[in-house]
């Protein structure tokens, strides 16, 4: 009797932790369009004059061709090439999309520093579709004294990536990755840097 009870509560156990396991699974491959990291109790009146965009040497970059690649920079909206260098390229091209939402009285300089850049593969792309998670941190300086106005911290941003069909259309549209990813992490800076409450 004693062996029977337990095999039923180790039956149910597993059974739950499936349907954990079934929740994230589903989170992940159907993302909210955008999730930003909130900030709270910071008054912001900035004007957005440059960036220093830093994507550290030692950030591992994977070009295997799996639905999830485990390295710090997986990358594909661009030619093969130097990852880093990409990378560092949306991040510049963003923070000039962002400067005409940033025209406040204080003009500043943002750091960033990127911790991580996962984008889908090919294998991914062309089939179930996934996120592009991207986390860097975000440091906040006086352009003219140098002063640090914020302190770097972590921001996570996630942007869903279609898959199969949804993709090509997109790419027929214009909305290439590179395209996508830039909008977006353009309007991350704006939220992030913005004097908007949250």
């Amino acid at each position: 009797m004693r062996l029977l009870r337990f095999v039923l509560v180790l039956a149910a156990g597993l059974v739950l932790s499936g349907c954990s396991v079934l929740d994230q699974m589903t989170s992940f491959f159907r993302p909210s369009p955008f999730t930003v990291a909130p900030v709270v109790n910071v008054s912001r009146n900035y004007t957005l004059t440059d960036a220093i965009v830093d994507i550290p040497a030692d950030l591992i970059v994977s070009e295997a061709n799996r639905y999830y690649p485990f390295a710090d920079i997986v990358w594909r909206g661009d030619p093969p090439g130097d990852r880093h260098a990409q990378v560092a390229s949306l991040f510049n091209n963003a923070v000039e999309l962002a400067k005409p939402g940033l025209t406040g009285e204080v003009p500043v300089i943002a750091e960033i520093t990127l911790v991580r850049f996962h984008g889908v593969t090919e294998k991914t792309r062309a089939t179930v579709g996934g996120v592009f998670n991207i986390v860097f941190t975000l440091a906040v300086r006086d352009a003219e004294t140098g002063a640090v106005l914020e302190a770097a911290r972590e921001i996570e941003a996630d942007l869903a990536a279609p898959g199969g069909t949804a993709a090509l259309l997109l790419e027929r549209e214009g909305q290439t990755e590179v395209v996508r990813v830039t909008d977006f992490l353009s309007y991350v800076l704006v939220q992030e840097l913005g004097g908007l409450a949250r």
